[in-house]
Parts: C-alpha cells; structure tokens; sequence
C-alpha cells in the first residue's frame, strides 16, 4: 500500500493508493474527514433541498457543498455577529465546501455587468444591485467558516471564440491573486483552472496558478454545454498535469459514467445537483440504471427503487407508492427521493474507492459504461 501525506494548513491530504492514475486518498479538515475519491452533495443556501442535516450524515455524506453568493447577504453577517460557523448555523457538523460565486457569473450571465474590480449582479425582480469581488467573496467564504474555500473566478459560456476565453482566463488569473491576497484564515482555499475547450489555454492557467501555491486545484469552465468527448479530452490532458501532492475537483460534473471517467484519470473530488434536482423530478439511480417513477409500469409496482439498496427509502417504500406521491405532488415524494439518490452517489463513490484498491476500476467502468448506456 502506497501512502503518502502531505499536510496543507489544517488540512491533510492522505494519497493510501493508487491505480494507475487513479487515488484512494483521506482528505483530513477541521469538521471531518472525506474519504476520496468524493462526491459533495449540492446544498446552495446552506441545505439539500427538502433534506434533513441528519438525513444526509444517514446517507453517510461526507461533505456539502454550499454556495457564497446565495449565502453573503444575511447569513455570513449573522455568523460574523454572532461568532459562529455556517455548521453551527445549519447544525451540520462535517466539511463544508463553499463555492465562491464565480458559477453565478454563467449562471446569471444575463443579469451581470463584469469589470476587472469584480461582477456586478442585478435582480431580475426589483433591479436591485449587488456587487460581489475576490477580495469579498473570499472574506464571505471566511466569515462562514467553510473549511475548503474557493477562489473567485469567471465561468465562461460554451461556445465561445478562443480570443474571448483567452480574455476571460486572464481576468480569472488576476481574480486568483486578489483572492490569494485576501486569504487571511486558516481555511483551505482551491485554484480554479479556467481555459474553456483549449488545451493550450488550460496549461497556461495551470502553470500561473501553481504559481500562487494553493492548497487544491479544480477545473472549471465545464459541463457547460459542451460534447462529451471534448470534456472527457480536456480532463485527461489536464488532470495529468495537476500537482501530486493537491486534491483534484472537478466541478459541477455528476453522471455516473463522468465521474468515473474522471477518477481514471485521477481526479478526487465532484459535485452536482444532479442526484436531488432529478430525485425531485422522479428519475432515480440505481445498480441497473435509471429509471423514472413516472413510467405507468411502475404503478402497480411494489418492489422497492432498487433491491440492492440500503437506503431509507428502499428499506421502506415500494415504486408505486412512490408514483403514487409524486402524481399527488406531495412533497415528501421529492424527499425520499432524494435521499435514495444521495445514498446512491455516496454508495457508488465507496465502491469506486473498493474498486482502486483492489484494482479493478477498468471493470468497473466498462460495467458502468454498459449499464447506463442501456439505461431505461
């Protein structure tokens, strides 16, 4: 077994093996530790919604990610008031990551003025303004207390011409030395590798950003509309650059057979909103595939999601009673959805991690691969 240790501030990022290019690794933060490869469920205003803090450490969650953007108004003001932490806020008591708002900038594209000083924000309802910088959202992220912090960047649209990328990641770069700068706490903070679908742009944003020395480095600027192939070609070539001795996140990237492409080439961390956005619109994950309750096969269906799972849900509830709340809209078919697909990723991320050490991660990503291929 190959274990290699590298400590980071508080944090500790623990290599115990790998597979070729993929790594088993212990990620140790200040609220926990996060076995990796890892996958964060998605809670932007500080929850998952329609979940329970105590349902997700059920679904053995490991880390959440929440959003600073949508948190920087009264919630970080309450917690600098008050002296507490986000986890104290949400009584969560396991890692948090916080994304520092430069998805918004895509996101809410329509409604942003972006400058070098930062990005100008305006509300679709009222008009309302609201400006938010590097230097500002890094002081937001410390006021929460998240224990991985990230810098502020600019995610641009897919697609665009190289010219305009180029511009975008040079403003992203000198975002990344005003967020550097501003980092006062002893809070991890994340490089954000910026460069749109150019191989060449993506290696100059890395090798600016190693320069600054940050605790971890995510790729950005993905999942954002564009082919598969050339993410998968993106992912590949810059991954195997990425430092050693630094967690790799790949951001906003969540399908099955994305992530654990991904791992192969060695990267240690995701998230999406796709487990509990979909959970509430009925498709469900399972050993077998997908599948969506709203199907009419499954309205006499009494066997549970998947039989295979453990889950509060499966252990306790048939298809079609679950088709049967969901074509009542009751909210608590949203719920128990929900919290299969969380135990699903959280499951599939262990087996994952069984499959590097014992290596056979190719299997199982052929296995993957052909069942979610044949996907209902």
């Amino acid at each position: 077994m190959v274990i290699v240790c590298f400590s980071i501030g508080i944090m500790k990022f623990n290599i115990k093996k790998k597979y070729k290019k993929a790594r088993l690794g212990l990620l140790t933060l200040d609220h926990g530790e996060v076995n990796t490869p890892a996958f964060m469920t998605v809670g932007t205003y500080g929850s998952v919604r329609g979940l329970s803090e105590n349902d997700l450490e059920n679904c053995n969650a490991e880390i959440m990610l929440c959003n600073a953007y949508h948190l920087m108004s009264k919630i970080s003001e309450i917690c600098s008031i008050k002296s507490i932490t986000l986890h104290d806020y949400i009584a969560w008591n396991r890692p948090i990551l916080t994304d520092s708002g430069g998805y918004q900038v895509f996101s809410l594209s329509e409604h942003t003025e972006v400058s070098r000083k930062g990005v100008t924000f305006k509300s679709p309802l009222n008009g309302d303004t609201l400006f938010l910088s590097p230097e500002k959202s890094i002081k937001i992220q410390e006021m929460l207390g998240s224990d991985i912090m990230m810098i502020f960047d600019e995610c641009p649209k897919y697609p665009l011409s190289k010219e305009a990328i180029e511009k975008s990641m040079e403003l992203s770069l000198y975002w990344a030395e005003l967020s550097k700068g501003a980092h006062s706490s002893n809070q991890s903070l994340f490089g954000i590798v910026q460069g749109g679908m150019y191989e060449d742009l993506r290696e100059t944003s890395l090798s600016e950003l190693i320069k600054l020395d940050f605790d971890g480095y995510a790729l950005g600027g993905l999942s954002v509309g564009e082919p598969k192939m050339i993410r998968e070609r993106i992912v590949s070539n810059i991954s195997s650059k990425l430092p050693d001795d630094k967690p790799r996140y790949l951001m906003g990237v969540g399908k099955p057979t994305d992530i654990i492409y991904a791992v192969n080439e060695g990267i240690d961390m995701f998230d999406c909103v796709i487990p509990t956005r979909n959970g509430r619109n009925g498709q469900l994950f399972t050993n077998h595939g997908t599948m969506n309750i709203r199907n009419s096969k499954y309205e006499n269906d009494l066997k549970p999601i998947d039989e295979a799972c453990a889950c509060y849900t499966c252990k306790n509830y048939s298809r079609s009673f679950l088709k049967h709340l969901d074509k009542c809209n009751d909210s608590l078919a949203g719920r128990l959805m929900s919290i299969h697909n969380v135990y699903f990723y959280q499951d599939f991320m262990k087996k994952i991690r069984t499959a590097i050490y014992d290596g056979t991660l190719e299997q199982m990503m052929e296995k993957v691969n052909l069942i979610y291929s044949n996907s209902q």
